[in-house]
């Protein structure tokens, strides 16, 4: 149990994995897992191209938030020992120069190790100069946010990108069909299709996500309505019994997802102002998204199927993401899986930044709280070992999270 502290207390220290002894072993056993996930991934490609697509673009995000780290960190005359992909045992690792690249066999983050990121890290003497905590204030900021300022670098390249040459989803005053339920659901009996549009249930119209699902919940499961949509421009009405809802007690189902969105063309320039403009309005829906996702009560009120439990307050993680991300394909195409993940790499800069360990954001607290307590040329130090309980607490409900969110995301897919 020491040891096990210890190996935390460092990473949490230094930011990421420490150096660790490599045994052959370790090494076998990486490379096995790594070519479980290299089928894995392969495996997915054929099963859902869209998916994919999504994947390997978190996957790239993930690099290039590093990179942020990295190459700042060089630039500022830090000393970074490694730059990994994946955390887990070595699947594959060469030293160049004073740094370890390499990849490890989970596809779960990556991690750049910079030396002497506070108090308890270790350090040579002879690099101390060069240690994250030996730099000045806007250095060590620069760098611990440089990850976080890549995502929004990314997010606007992505918006650009699609509004430029594939134009921005906007309200079209029509409900169009974006994804169904299972095969046995009200909708898919009733021929319903993606790309349909959606005029009219039990009688009332509807335009729009909010004013579909209020028409079904005006409902109760087991009454049978007339649906009346538009398939490749031919207006059908088909009666359908309504179902009951798989996760909310009470609630009617149709098992169809709705919107009134579609695509518009911009111009370059319009389409600058634009990426820009959704980036700010996506911080600020990140923001309260935070503070949704690290409510533990979310996740309860979703396990016992509360009837305050709403997609909105749901937790999920990569597995429902990606899995939504095909039906967004489907839908969309890749301008709609390039949008969704520029959206995802707002959100993953801003959850970043919240201000506790181990996210990146607690070591920007840390660094200014050290700049507001140090006076006339005499610095401050805080001490991380009076942090690591919280830390501790911290990676426990992110676990929580992670645990809910997977075993909903597999038992009642967002997709």
């Amino acid at each position: 149990m020491s040891d096990f502290y210890h190996k935390f207390r460092a990473e949490v220290a230094a930011g990421g994995a420490v150096d660790e002894a490599v045994s052959p072993m370790a090494t076998r056993n990486g490379k096995a897992t790594g070519f479980i996930m290299i089928g894995l991934l392969a495996y997915l490609a054929f099963k859902n191209p869209w998916t994919f697509v999504f994947v390997v673009g978190l996957l790239i995000s993930v690099f290039l938030h590093e990179v942020g780290h990295f190459s700042t960190a060089r630039l500022t005359g830090m000393k970074v020992t490694q730059f990994f992909m994946g955390f887990g045992p070595r699947v594959w690792s060469r030293t160049k120069g004073e740094v370890e690249y390499g990849v490890r066999a989970l596809p779960l983050g990556a991690f750049v190790r910079i030396i002497g990121m506070n108090n308890v890290d270790e350090v040579d003497p002879a690099d101390e100069s060069r240690a994250y905590r030996s730099q000045t204030f806007p250095r060590r900021l620069l760098v611990i946010t440089a990850g976080s300022l890549m995502h929004m670098v990314i997010a606007f390249i992505l918006f650009l990108g699609v509004y430029a040459s594939g134009g921005r989803q906007q309200n079209t005053g029509v409900s169009t069909v974006r994804g169904l339920a299972e095969i046995s659901s009200p909708a898919s009996a009733a021929g319903i299709a993606i790309g349909d549009t959606l005029v009219s249930i039990g009688g009332i119209a509807v335009a729009d996500y909010n004013s579909v699902s209020a028409a079904i919940q005006s409902f109760s499961a087991g009454d049978s309505i007339s649906v009346v949509f538009e398939h490749e421009g031919v207006r059908q009405a088909r009666d359908v019994v309504l179902a009951k809802h798989p996760t909310i007690a009470g609630r009617a189902y149709l098992g169809v997802m709705a919107d009134d969105w579609g695509w518009k063309d911009l111009g370059v320039i319009e389409s600058v102002g634009q990426s820009i403009a959704d980036i700010g309005t996506t911080i600020t829906g990140s923001v309260k998204g935070v503070v949704v996702a690290l409510n533990p009560m979310n996740s309860i009120r979703h396990l016992t199927k509360s009837p305050e439990a709403t997609l909105e307050t749901r937790p999920t993680t990569v597995v429902g993401i990606s899995d939504f991300s095909g039906t967004v394909g489907r839908s969309d195409g890749l301008k709609g899986v390039l949008t969704l993940l520029a959206s995802i790499n707002v959100f993953v800069g801003v959850f970043n930044m919240f201000p506790l360990l181990p996210f990146d954001g607690g070591h920007a607290a840390i660094a200014i709280y050290e700049r507001v307590r140090s006076r006339k040329g005499r610095l401050y130090r805080a001490d991380i070992n009076k942090m690591v309980p919280l830390a501790t607490l911290v990676v426990g409900l992110l676990s929580l999270l992670l645990l809910t969110g997977l075993y909903l995301d597999i038992t009642q897919p967002l997709g």
